[in-house]
């Protein structure tokens, strides 16, 4: 009810701005209007309709309603049927006498109708009514003394407040809360207007009553916040308080009330707590955007037990500067698991182009431990200019540093560590070292491209079959009329391996350079004439993604390449990419190769879906009449129903 209430006053209000925007002779047009269209409401409900037809009239006289409608209106509010779409209009219209209908009929009903009539009242905060909730306290039926009570509490003042205060300790149990709530909504009326005093004194009375745990809560969180630094005890004593609840409440309130002598008391009250809730004030602290919050958050990343200074470290992200990082860099070099791991993360995320400034003053000089830190560090902050440094580290004697700094090139290594890298790979010992290489070449091919294809050359000539075959990898990475060249050369390897690698490698060329022409010929002389069955399928799969792919070729072309490939593409795999070629191409020519690549039970459907797919699109490539006759093909042969039923669709929209 309340919830539609406000909306409905919140639409009011935009009505009454617009019309106040309008020029005079608009606003008085307007004025006009409105009062016709209250008129015309207000006869609907005083009319002999139906109640469902005097629904909406009610709920608009929310904003075209004046004092004029409010004898129309309060009969309704006895009525079962519309008494709630009533109250929506008496809740907005403006002036004494929606206040007076209400006040009646809070003397004269019962029930569920009576509190809807005084959630009304609490919502026009009619101090007039006061009077008759006071005695609604006292009502039998504890929903309607619950809602005298909140009611009450919305309007406020002091005789609210003393009538609620003297009703708590007699109040039933099912009404008690709602009376602490009252005198809670009341203490926060005062305090609103600057009367701390009588605003402490309601808080105070009900975190000493008998109510339930919530309105206890409630009421000390006010009684601090009414009390200001002078609340910093009552505060204190939540925060070591063993009940959980009052704790809870102690570090919201904490965020809330405001005071550099509330910061300062709190820091203090930080080493007292136990240790398990040392976090959980800190977290407290660091919200209050405070300048004195940041030293304390440091001291603690500092000196504290390890929970807190896993919390302080990671606080310092959002709430340090580079000033923190000397302490952080200590931190993480401890030897403990979960402070490296915390102090990285803040390292790494710590904003600032001076924190950049400040890692990369210390790699320089840096040994050990913390040099592999800082290595790490500055590859995950992206900072170009430690490639130097970084470089420097890749052939370090401790296998730590050289595995950071070979992470760091394969995160930022361009085409002028191409060189180096490659030299490493040609020195690399064991699979793993030449693994892990390997990923950091092919990282850098992959940011430098023929940038440099020269410094990967070397690896197409070296003598190693091993290092060639990464050579290829790369060339397929780097792309270009070269580096094709060079694997085109591996074709002829001496070593089986290396050719098969080059076969694969040519193979999924078009993947990468749909538009390369020149690979398109190697693969199809490989379809061709490959040595090996195996090379013949890669090269005939490697041909049919350029075709695919070829943003040069025409559609005609396309279905010519596929029809003299016909003979040769026997395996389904194939046949899947022939029928991606021809589904794309709308002609009479390629609905032929599709009906032939049918024939074969594997892909029948695949080739079906094609068709349908084909016959759909708006071209001339494909009369109507081959449209249909496809289309019914389908529709007779699929037995895929969601091939035939969109078959189907298109042949409806085809007549």
């Amino acid at each position: 009810m309340i919830l539609k209430t406000r909306y409905f006053v919140c639409f009011a209000l935009l009505v009454a701005i617009a019309i106040g925007s309008l020029s005079p002779a608009t606003a008085a047009e307007r004025s006009a209007a409105s009062r016709a269209k209250e008129r015309e409401l207000i006869a609907v409900l005083r009319s002999d309709a139906p109640p469902k037809d005097k629904a909406i009239p009610c709920k608009q006289l929310a904003i075209y309603g004046t004092a004029e409608a409010v004898p129309a209106l309060a009969p309704l509010l006895a009525d079962k049927d519309l008494a709630s779409w009533a109250l929506i209009a008496m809740e907005a219209i403006p002036g004494p006498a929606a206040d007076k209908a209400l006040r009646d009929a809070m003397g004269e009903l019962q029930g569920r109708l009576l509190i809807g009539v005084i959630n009304s009242i609490a919502v026009r905060r009619d101090t007039q009514a006061v009077p008759g909730l006071i005695k609604k306290l006292e009502a039998s039926d504890a929903q309607v003394a619950s809602a005298a009570a909140i009611a009450l509490g919305r309007i406020g003042g002091q005789p609210a407040a003393q009538a609620l205060v003297e009703s708590l300790d007699d109040a039933p149990a099912g009404v008690r809360s709602e009376v602490a709530e009252g005198c809670i909504l009341c203490a926060e009326h005062f305090l609103a207007q600057g009367n701390s005093t009588k605003a402490i004194k309601l808080y105070d009375t009900i975190r000493q009553a008998d109510v339930s745990t919530q309105r206890v809560l409630e009421a000390i969180r006010g009684a601090i916040l009414a009390r200001g630094s002078d609340g910093i005890p009552l505060l204190i004593e939540q925060l070591e308080s063993k009940d959980r609840a009052k704790l809870g409440i102690g570090l919201r309130t904490a965020r809330e009330l405001p005071g550099t002598d509330v910061t300062q008391a709190l820091a203090a009250e930080l080493n007292r707590l136990p240790v398990n809730r040392q976090p959980l004030l800190l977290l407290a602290l660091a919200d209050r955007k405070d300048a004195v919050v940041l030293p304390t958050v440091l001291k603690a990343a500092k000196n504290g037990a390890k929970p807190l200074r896993i919390t302080a470290i990671g606080l310092l992200i959002h709430l340090g500067s580079v000033s923190c990082v000397p302490a952080v860099l200590e931190a993480a070099l401890e030897g403990d698991a979960g402070l490296t791991a915390a102090a990285q993360e803040t390292l790494e995320r710590l904003p600032g182009k001076d924190v950049d400034a400040a890692l990369l003053s210390r790699l320089g000089p840096a040994k050990g431990k913390q040099r592999q830190l800082l290595i790490e560090l500055v590859a995950e902050r992206r900072i170009e200019a430690a490639l130097p440094a970084i470089m420097e580290s890749v052939t370090d004697k401790d296998a730590g540093i050289r595995g950071a700094a070979l992470q760091a090139v394969t995160i930022l290594g361009e085409a002028d560590q191409a060189a180096m890298v490659v030299k490493l790979l040609q020195e690399a010992r064991g699979s793993k070292a030449r693994a892990d290489v390997t990923r950091a070449l092919l990282a850098v091919a992959g940011r430098a491209g023929t940038a440099c294809l020269a410094d990967l050359l070397p690896l197409m000539k070296s003598d190693d079959s091993n290092l060639r075959m990464v050579g290829l990898r790369a060339m397929a990475i780097v792309g270009g009329p070269d580096a094709l060249a060079a694997v085109k050369t591996a074709l002829k390897d001496k070593k089986e391996a290396v050719k098969d690698e080059a076969v694969r490698t040519l193979s999924t060329w078009p993947n990468n350079w749909p538009e390369d022409a020149e690979a398109a010929k190697i693969l199809l002389t490989l379809t061709e004439s490959g040595k090996k069955t195996s090379h013949k399928v890669l090269g005939l799969r490697g041909y049919l993604q350029y075709v695919r792919g070829s943003k040069k070729l025409r559609g005609k072309e396309k279905v010519t390449r596929i029809h003299e490939l016909l003979p040769q593409i026997k395996r389904a795999e194939e046949k899947r990419l022939a029928i991606a070629v021809l589904g794309s191409v709308p002609s009479s020519e390629a609905l032929e190769l599709l009906m032939t690549l049918a024939k074969d039970r594997a892909v029948t459907e695949e080739v079906y879906s094609a068709i349908v797919n084909l016959t759909r699109r708006d071209s001339r490539g494909l009369s109507k009449d081959q449209r249909r006759e496809a289309l019914k093909t389908v529709v007779e042969k699929s037995k895929n129903n969601g091939t035939k039923n969109r078959a189907l669709d298109t042949l409806r929209k085809l007549r």
